[in-house]
């Protein structure tokens, strides 16, 4: 079944196209930084790693510990990972070998 993404549209497939674009961290790290915020480039850094630690079945209590993350973050991660559209799952089987 093909996936259906609810925020599809010309602009998000241009902004994605970008980001494909990218050949290394280094313009990752350029690019990010031109068009995000510090605290929106940590925020998606942080939802990253708590999604790394629910998938190694850390609890949250040790997640708030580790991350800093808020509860609702680490609960809106958890909601991803059941019923979101498979993209942290996707990242995890080439980053977490």
């Amino acid at each position: 079944m093909e996936y259906k993404s609810k925020i599809k549209d010309d602009l998000t497939d241009q902004l994605f196209q970008a980001i494909l674009s990218l050949k290394d961290i280094e313009e990752c790290y350029r690019f990010f930084e031109d068009i995000c915020t510090i605290n929106e480039i940590k925020s998606l850094a942080q939802r990253l790693q708590v999604a790394i630690m629910l998938k190694d079945k850390k609890t949250y209590q040790e997640i708030v510990e580790e991350t800093g993350a808020s509860t609702a973050t680490i609960s809106r991660v958890n909601r991803s990972l059941i019923y979101g559209a498979d993209g942290y799952k996707i990242v995890f089987e080439r980053i977490c070998r």
